[in-house]
């Protein structure tokens, strides 16, 4: 029975980064295309970017393979247990996948989306460390060796969006936005993820969430897990 708990926790615990390192990289393309449209020659914030979008998709891949080498597939988590989906959704009014249209060549959009991303890096930040001290995390070693990589990775992805604000003369996030990030993050362990881990019918993928996408064939990732 341990075990099995034990198993289903670490699964569904997987399923929702899966689906929210996908979720970050594709949203990060459209981002990019926008800042890209808006602003050509701020080569350094377009560079940092970049970069941070390969990250969260070397993530994903990590998270990939673990359920690649458990033989299963990811349960079938959608956009509510997206932080980035539900922080946007709040913040903004619109899905994220709309917000790239009202970007182009508006400051004042990307200075909110940029506190809107710093803190959500930030949050996912602190949630790793907590997770490496879980002893069910620190049992599985390519899953710790997962969470370590993305806790040394994390800290240079929230550094292009604050970068920005403070060369661009904008303010820290307020209140406001710190308590949406907590609800969103409170939303999500204290109803969600009991909610999902006690449904006795919940479906998993039936393909992978990077099947469809333009970067085509996977990247190697044997060297990180």
């Amino acid at each position: 029975m341990r075990d099995a708990v034990r198993r289903r926790f670490l699964e569904l615990l997987c399923s929702i980064y899966i689906y929210n390192e996908h979720r970050g990289y594709t949203a990060i393309d459209r981002m990019l295309a926008a800042i890209r449209a808006s602003w050509p020659d701020d080569e350094a914030l377009i560079r940092k970017v970049e970069s941070h979008r390969a990250d969260e998709r070397k993530h994903y891949l990590m998270f990939r393979r673990w359920f690649e080498r458990r033989g299963v597939m990811p349960f079938d988590i959608d956009r509510t247990c997206g932080h980035i989906d539900r922080f946007v959704e709040i913040v903004f009014g619109s899905p994220i996948d709309a917000l790239d249209y009202r970007l182009i060549g508006r400051e004042d959009v990307f200075e909110r989306l940029c506190r809107v991303v710093s803190l959500t890096e930030k949050r996912g930040h602190r949630q790793v460390e907590i997770l490496l001290r879980d002893p069910k995390v620190r049992d599985d070693a390519q899953l710790t060796k997962i969470f370590r990589v993305i806790e040394q990775d994390e800290p240079s992805h929230w550094a292009p969006y604050d970068g920005w604000l403070r060369d661009h003369g904008r303010r820290e996030a307020n209140a406001w936005e710190r308590a949406i990030d907590s609800f969103v993050h409170g939303e999500l362990l204290v109803f969600k993820l009991p909610v999902l881990f006690l449904a006795p019918r919940l479906r998993r993928r039936s393909t992978w969430p990077d099947q469809h996408d333009d970067a085509g064939a996977l990247d190697q990732v044997a060297a990180l897990a």
